[in-house]
């Protein structure tokens, strides 16, 4: 049996992770067009519980003691990774919703809530259905397609790091820390590759062109999985910086994107129910 050494180990596994899950997801749409908000809801918040706790218990616990014995300010190096991952993934999501939301009806309305309410507006598929739908030119076509594809690379690349981050701390690639992530985000993917396809459909592309783009859109996810495995593999203070930034941006993404949303989509308890369901399960797989 061929052996992969664990560059392209990581490099499969997050390849899996995120083309084939966003594909998958893409797949779903295309065979149904339709979705269950309650179900995507408890999805993402169980998801973004099982990922926080991760991130909160395994990948900063092993950041701060990466830093143990190397400097004595290893904790505020972890500190400011964290809030330079916060930053980074904040700033960015700030300007392209500056650049959708007054273009977009149902998110330009007063009424709106000030964050996302529909999976479509997380990747900015509404965007990119409204220009289809007003005929506008062909270049604001190609733009609004790069604006969908910079936001799904905005969310998919920072998954990535946590993966080959999570891969880099792993003593077995098999059963560990990085293979956990890998499927959680997996999962996590399926969701927004609905979000894509679905609204792609519906606007005329034909199905397996559809399901093909949205599988296309996961590949940042290897591109970050390379990022954070070359960090955690150089050593001590790469690993802190690597870990401590694709937590940051791990928490931006789940708790100023995916659990606001999971509870404006299906608006009752059962989202938060979900979230403790996922952190009391990142406890056992961590700590059993």
């Amino acid at each position: 049996m061929l052996e992969l050494s664990p560059f392209w180990f990581v490099t499969l596994v997050s390849f899996v992770s995120g083309a084939i899950g966003t594909g998958l997801g893409g797949a779903v749409g295309a065979m149904f067009r339709t979705d269950s908000n309650k179900t995507v809801s408890l999805l993402l918040s169980f998801a973004g519980g099982v990922m926080t706790a991760m991130v909160c218990f395994e990948l900063l616990a092993e950041a701060v003691e990466a830093m143990q014995g190397v400097i004595d300010w290893g904790i505020a190096l972890v500190v400011v990774s964290v809030i330079l991952g916060v930053a980074v993934v904040y700033g960015l999501n700030y300007m392209i919703d500056k650049h959708t939301r007054s273009k977009v009806p149902h998110s330009a309305d007063e009424k709106h809530p000030l964050t996302h309410d529909d999976l479509d507006e997380l990747v900015h598929a509404d965007y990119l259905a409204q220009e289809r739908s007003s005929n506008h030119s062909r270049a604001s076509l190609v733009v609004a397609g790069v604006v969908m594809a910079c936001a799904i690379a905005l969310h998919n690349i920072p998954e990535g790091m946590t993966i080959g981050a999570s891969f880099a701390i792993s003593d077995d690639l098999l059963v560990g820390t990085g293979m956990i992530m890998a499927v959680l985000i997996g999962l996590h993917n399926i969701p927004e590759g609905m979000a894509v396809a679905v609204p792609l459909i519906s606007g005329g592309m034909p199905r397996l062109r559809a399901v093909a783009l949205t599988a296309l859109c996961g590949l940042p996810t290897m591109l970050g999985a390379w990022l954070g495995f070359w960090l955690g593999d150089i050593g001590p203070f790469g690993l802190a910086c690597a870990l401590g930034f694709a937590s940051g941006a791990m928490l931006y993404v789940v708790f100023g994107e995916i659990f606001p949303e999971a509870y404006l989509i299906y608006r009752s308890k059962s989202p938060a129910f979900a979230i403790i369901a996922g952190l009391l399960v990142g406890l056992v797989i961590i700590f059993a």
